[in-house]
């Protein structure tokens, strides 16, 4: 994806995933890199309000050496977002995972743990508009920078004050923000006019700091 003319390298990023909740999804293996088998399933994590996120995971083989977790069990995990684009059909389309780095098995100590921070800038001018309900909401891509001259792109959403403070912001602003990694789902109108249930993955941000 492109970063729109944006020089990342100038700037110093940061990209931090903590997430604790049960296996939801058994890990099961994806694609191999410069010899290290990697894996993919989904981690169930509790709210607050009760609902849940079942948030998509990706991690190397080197951190199942201990054996390899079963569904319902509890985790921590610690990481990164990562981004990638996947070839659907004549459309390429942005995924979104937890590259975990750290495993804690068994007690997960906060069962609502679920924090992103990241540091990157804005790639595209952010959209602002209200729900069917009047809510107000911001939607922007931020792009973090990671060694090798690699970026993510990362769907980030907000709402009611940050969401006017938002949406103002330039293309190129740095930011730093802090929220959760959440799973929503969506109905997307079908040329039939059905309606087709989807699931989005974001940051839901809850702070934001300029520069």
């Amino acid at each position: 994806m492109d970063g729109g003319g944006v020089n990342l390298e100038q700037w110093g990023y940061t990209n931090t995933i903590k997430l604790a909740g049960t296996l939801y999804e058994p890990l099961r293996h994806s694609h191999k890199v410069y010899g290290e088998d990697f894996y993919k399933g989904s981690i169930c994590v509790p709210r607050l309000s009760g609902q849940v996120d079942l948030l998509p995971i990706t991690m190397g083989g080197r951190l199942l050496m201990g054996g390899m977790p079963n569904v319902g069990d509890a985790l921590t995990l610690i990481g990164q977002l990562r981004s990638y684009n996947q070839r659907v059909g004549e459309r390429s389309r942005l995924i979104l995972t937890a590259f975990i780095k750290d495993v804690i098995p068994g007690e997960t100590g906060d069962e609502c743990m679920n924090f992103v921070s990241l540091t990157g800038c804005v790639v595209k001018p952010p959209i602002y508009r209200h729900t069917p309900l009047n809510r107000e909401i911001t939607d922007v891509l931020l792009a973090v920078n990671r060694p090798f001259y690699k970026s993510d792109y990362i769907p980030c959403i907000a709402w009611g004050r940050i969401a006017r403070e938002l949406q103002d912001y330039p293309v190129g602003e740095k930011l730093a923000v802090r929220g959760r990694f959440q799973s929503r789902i969506y109905e997307k109108q079908q040329p039939d006019g059905t309606g087709l249930a989807k699931t989005a993955y974001e940051v839901s941000i809850m702070s934001i700091e300029k520069g």
